[in-house]
């Protein structure tokens, strides 16, 4: 299918719908991933935290796709404990906050977003690409937004299958040292399914 140049509100609502339905069939296996160097309770927050999301875009949905994202954003850090709250609720807010007031924007004007909610992510947890983390997968995948959306979601992917052998060196399974290698990161893997939400959304 041809891709579309411009995307509204109203794909951004269902971008975020669609995560939240992609977080709840995957919560096990994340909160297994996490089980395995962290607290065990990553799936379990981010399917509370993207089912709010669900229920307040439809409640009172936003009329600007910067307005979904800023929305989103707040309602993730309300709502979702451990880790997970400052660092999505910042990736969606600062997206969000980037693409401005505009009533529809491209495909780039998104990657330029998406890059400025990771920058904030990283600036957050003063961490890199190859500390093991949602980066990982994210930094790569915004990088890849400019070609297409399948790239994005390919190179999320890509990044956190590339987090098994790395050393932890942020957050929860950085207190593990060597034992968190081998182990495919939680916050990449929830990453990479958000960016595969959104590659499907445009794909529809």
């Amino acid at each position: 299918m041809t891709e579309v140049d411009e995307f509204d509100a109203a794909f951004f609502r269902h971008w975020l719908t669609r995560a939240a339905a992609v977080v709840d069939r995957e919560a096990e296996h994340l909160t297994e991933l996490d089980s395995a160097i962290g607290d065990a309770d990553h799936g379990a927050n981010l399917k509370r935290g993207f089912a709010a999301v669900k229920d307040v875009l439809e409640k009172d949905p936003p009329e600007t796709p910067g307005a979904v994202l800023v929305a989103a954003g707040r309602q993730l850090i309300s709502t979702v404990g451990g880790a997970s709250s400052p660092l999505y609720g910042t990736l969606l807010r600062r997206t969000g906050k980037a693409l401005g007031d505009g009533s529809s924007v491209t495909r780039e004007e998104l990657a330029t977003a998406l890059a400025a909610g990771v920058a904030a992510v990283a600036q957050l947890g003063g961490a890199q690409v190859g500390d093991k983390t949602m980066l990982d997968a994210l930094t790569p995948a915004a990088e890849a937004l400019g070609g297409s959306f399948a790239a994005a979601r390919d190179a999320a992917e890509r990044g956190a299958l590339a987090t098994v052998p790395l050393q932890a060196r942020k957050g929860r399974a950085s207190y593990l040292g060597e034992r968190s290698i081998g182990h495919q990161d939680p916050g990449a893997t929830s990453s990479a399914l958000l960016i595969a939400a959104l590659a499907e959304v445009a794909a529809a």
